[in-house]
């Protein structure tokens, strides 16, 4: 089989283990598309997941610069040579792309190509992507160059592990979706438990002091502190609510300062103390971060609402080229072993899953009257 840059069964090893990391969807395609390219030595490569309306929902490319990729403006139609491939699903390997009678021309900033080769990736019968590449590296007297049948097989075994790695992509994120949508209905059933009863608290305290207010002016002053005070409870569960359902973008403000934000405001919203130390934490892969995150939002939760603690401490520090978060309280304790309430149990669960999803580890320690201790570890990109 011909090869790229590297040579032999090692750069199809690694070509396979990188697309079988647990990525995003886009991730995923970057990765394949890559990969591709590398191991067949193209100048180019492009990988498009088709719409349902002659398009494509994305188009990932390699070797184009981001300038040339913005000049060549909106995202192809499904038509010509890619149109043959998602309609027939078949490969396309071509000396001169251009010469091909169903060719119709490139966009003004689009770079000049002859030879191509592509394929589709099926998921079964379904046509969920398909690879393209183009201009063979490589140098011949005549100048003359193409993709040959071992690049074909080569593409095509590529093509099958794309699918099953695609898949599971898609799998992920809806699953990530049901996660979502399932903590926003805790969030809003804690909301009700919460702030409803704060409200609650707060009609009847002002209506004792609007009837102490002319016969017991003191007593009066008194229920209108407790008004202001309930106010400021329901405010701080408001917003420690909120920071759970729209947290602060982690592609801007990065894991640490997000989760500083947020245990600050648990911090004020809660009776037990809640602190947070972040050491030597770099950037992480964006799944990693936002995994990372949910594991300390559903520990901070258990422990402040459950643990019955006057402390809870979270730390995350760096360990190797990963990162390893921790959150102790010293409150009640349970057995991890012999879980009887569903909505630890579930939380725990939660918990190993997206550990896991991501490619980490979540231990818990605990037993009763000692406190608890979560840690989760994930080795970095």
């Amino acid at each position: 089989m011909s090869q790229g840059p590297r040579s032999g069964l090692a750069a199809v090893s690694a070509a396979l283990l990188a697309m079988s990391r647990p990525l995003e969807v886009r991730d995923v395609l970057k990765t394949i598309v890559a990969s591709a390219r590398e191991l067949l030595g193209a100048r180019y490569a492009a990988l498009g997941v088709p719409d349902d309306h002659g398009g494509f929902a994305q188009f990932v490319v390699d070797g184009v610069s981001d300038e040339q990729w913005k000049a060549i403006g909106p995202l192809p139609r499904q038509h010509g040579i890619l149109a043959a491939m998602l309609r027939e699903a078949e490969v396309q390997r071509l000396a001169d792309v251009r010469k091909d009678p169903r060719f119709e021309g490139w966009p003004s900033a689009h770079p000049d190509m002859s030879d191509f080769l592509g394929l589709p990736i099926r998921d079964g019968d379904e046509v969920i992507g398909a690879l393209f590449l183009a201009e063979k590296n490589c140098r011949k007297p005549d100048g003359g160059c193409g993709f040959t049948a071992d690049d074909e097989e080569l593409l095509s075994i590529l093509a099958q592990h794309a699918a099953i790695a695609l898949t599971n992509a898609r799998l992920y994120e809806r699953s990530r979706e049901l996660t979502i949508a399932e903590e926003r209905s805790r969030l809003a059933h804690e909301l009700h438990d919460a702030v409803s009863q704060k409200l609650f608290s707060l009609r009847l305290t002002a209506q004792a002091a609007t009837a102490l207010v002319d016969r017991d002016p003191a007593r009066a002053k008194g229920e209108l502190q407790q008004v202001a005070a309930l106010a400021a409870e329901a405010a701080d569960e408001l917003r420690a609510a909120v920071v759970e359902l729209r947290p602060a973008a982690l592609d801007e403000d990065g894991l640490v300062a997000t989760l500083r934000t947020q245990i600050q405001v648990l911090d004020r919203a809660h009776s037990a103390r809640v602190t947070f130390a972040g050491r030597g934490v770099k950037a992480l892969p964006a799944a990693q971060e936002e995994a990372l995150l949910r594991v300390a939002q559903e520990a901070l939760h258990n422990a402040l609402r459950h643990s019955g603690g006057d402390h809870v401490d979270v730390t995350l520090d760096r360990r190797g080229t990963g990162a390893v978060l921790r959150i102790t309280d010293d409150g009640g304790g349970f057995d991890p072993r012999g879980v009887r309430r569903a909505g630890r149990h579930l939380g725990l669960v939660s918990m190993r899953d997206r550990a896991n999803g991501v490619g980490g580890t979540l231990t818990v320690e605990s037993e009763p009257g000692k406190g608890t201790v979560i840690e989760m570890e994930v080795p970095g990109g």
